[in-house]
Order: C-alpha cells, then sequence, then structure tokens
C-alpha cells in the first residue's frame, strides 16, 4: 500500500527568534511513497523541472538517511512529489522535504521515533528552526536538537510571497560575527515575549516582532521585503521577514500590490502520515 505524507510550511525566527522559533502553518506539500524495484522521483507543482529527480532529491535523500541510521538498507521507492510549498522564499521548502522523506521511512520500516527525527532533520538542514514545526506543529521552540511544542492561539496569518528567489546560505552569509550587547538582550527579551504573544498575549505582536538581530543585516538581500515589513510595522500590523526570506509574514490579514498573498491558518499538527 502507498504512503501518503504531507509536511506544512513553515515560518521560522517570527521576528527576533533566529534559529530557534519557528510556526507550522496549514500549507502542505504532499508526497506519496509506493514500494517499487527501483527508485524513481516525480514532481508536479512548485519546483517540477527545476529540481534534481536523482537519488539527491531531499525527499528521497532523507529517506534513505533514516534506513541508514537504522543500520539497514533502504527499500526501493517511487516517489510522487506534489508541491505547493513555494520554493526559495522562506517557507520551509527544504524543511518539509526532509521531514517528508524522514516520516515517509518511518512509516515504511525505519524504527525512529519523533526525537530521534527531529535531530537528523537538524542535522541535514543545518537549523532546527523550520524542521521542528514541520514535524511537530503548533509553536516551537528549538535548541541543539531538541525542540518543544506549544499550542498558539488562533491569530491571523497572512503571508505576502515575492515573484524572486533568495537562497539561505546567502542570506546567512550577510549576518555579522558578533553585534552588540544591547540588541543581543533586546533580542532575549523580543523572543520571550513572541512566546507569550502567540500562546496569551496576542496585543502583545507588534512588540514582539521587533528585531535588532538579523533582519537589517540582511536587507540588501531583501530591500523590497525590508521596505514592506516596516510599512506593515509603522501601520501597526506585527510584521517580519518569513525565514530567510524574501516573503513577509504578517500576523493580520494584509495586502500588497505586487505580491501573493496567501492568509494561512497555524498547523496545529505537524506531518501527516497515512499508511
Amino acid at each position: 500500500m502507498p504512503v501518503v505524507v504531507q509536511p506544512p510550511a513553515t515560518s521560522a525566527n517570527l521576528g527576533p527568534g533566529f534559529d530557534c522559533l519557528g510556526l507550522a502553518l496549514e500549507l502542505r506539500d504532499r508526497v506519496i511513497f509506493e514500494p517499487a524495484h527501483a527508485d524513481s522521483v516525480q514532481v508536479t507543482g512548485e519546483g517540477a523541472g527545476e529540481v534534481s529527480t536523482g537519488s539527491d532529491h531531499l525527499v528521497l535523500a532523507s529517506f534513505h538517511r533514516a534506513f541508514r541510521e537504522c543500520g539497514r538498507q533502504a527499500p526501493p521507492v517511487a516517489l510522487t512529489c506534489q508541491n505547493v510549498i513555494p520554493h526559495g522564499r522562506g517557507l520551509g521548502s527544504s524543511s518539509a522535504a526532509i521531514v517528508a522523506g524522514l516520516a515517509g521511512a518511518r512509516a515504511m520500516g525505519a524504527d525512529l521515533d519523533d526525537t530521534a527525527l527531529l535531530r537528523i532533520a537538524t542535522d541535514i538542514e543545518g537549523h532546527p528552526d523550520n524542521v521542528a514545526p514541520a514535524l511537530l506543529g503548533g509553536l516551537t521552540i528549538a535548541w541543539d536538537g531538541q525542540a518543544v511544542r506549544l499550542d498558539p492561539l488562533s491569530v491571523p496569518v497572512t503571508v505576502l510571497v515575492p515573484e524572486h528567489r533568495l537562497a539561505t546560505h546567502t542570506a546567512r552569509g550577510l549576518l555579522p560575527e558578533t553585534l552588540p550587547f544591547a540588541d543581543a538582550v533586546h533580542a532575549a527579551a523580543r523572543s520571550a515575549l513572541v512566546v507569550a504573544a502567540l500562546t496569551a498575549f496576542p496585543d502583545r505582536l507588534l512588540a514582539a516582532t521587533e528585531d535588532r538581530l538579523h533582519q537589517d543585516y540582511r536587507r540588501p538581500a531583501y530591500p523590497q521585503s525590508w521596505a514592506l515589513v516596516q510599512e506593515l510595522r509603522q501601520q501597526g500590523v506585527p510584521a517580519a521577514i518569513s525565514g530567510a526570506g524574501p516573503s513577509v509574514l504578517a500576523f493580520s490579514r494584509v495586502t500588497a500590490p505586487g505580491w501573493r498573498a496567501l492568509d494561512l491558518d497555524i498547523a496545529s499538527q505537524g506531518v501527516l502520515v497515512d499508511a
């Protein structure tokens, strides 16, 4: 029988919570795993004709990695990837692929619990802020390959998606090696406030999503996105760059000329598996 896996989109950082805070969003890729005589990958939707369909395809590579972690050889599988999460826009498309591959492997016999999946996913992705909510759902706080999940309030979320893309490694390359102590204190306070705002005090979201840690340093990579964030915030809308960008996350229902507006619910569940 085929296994159907649906990982959610995610938005990381949420302003000041760089590499630790993440939110699962109800926009899901759909990956079908079917036993086969040899590995194959078919991609439709986002990334079709662009991403590799060979052994280095991220879903397939993650599937194989899960079985290697168990000391087993992965069974041959035919993958059908029906993608809707925008690629290269700061919505966790790579984390969704990684989590899909690992969850599919577990459904097909890889003996791994959530702790192991998070550890492996973090190792593949390089940071946990997107893979944690993709796996667990809700609002997550991640650190050192571990994560806790919280139930956020039902707050409106709009992601404003531009046409152009931005590679995560490009955005991360603009970050400084050091920053002022006052900015570090600011980030610690605002990160804690994000958690409080999303779970109990939504009226504090505008203050909570204020950031001095990473967004301004990466402004050269997404000038239009940064300008939109500032415009929305001046209007009283809690807004931040979604992950590495260039999409903009707003905790409100908003639109902007020239941007695709995705009005999304927060996903209470992480990756869904129908086996």
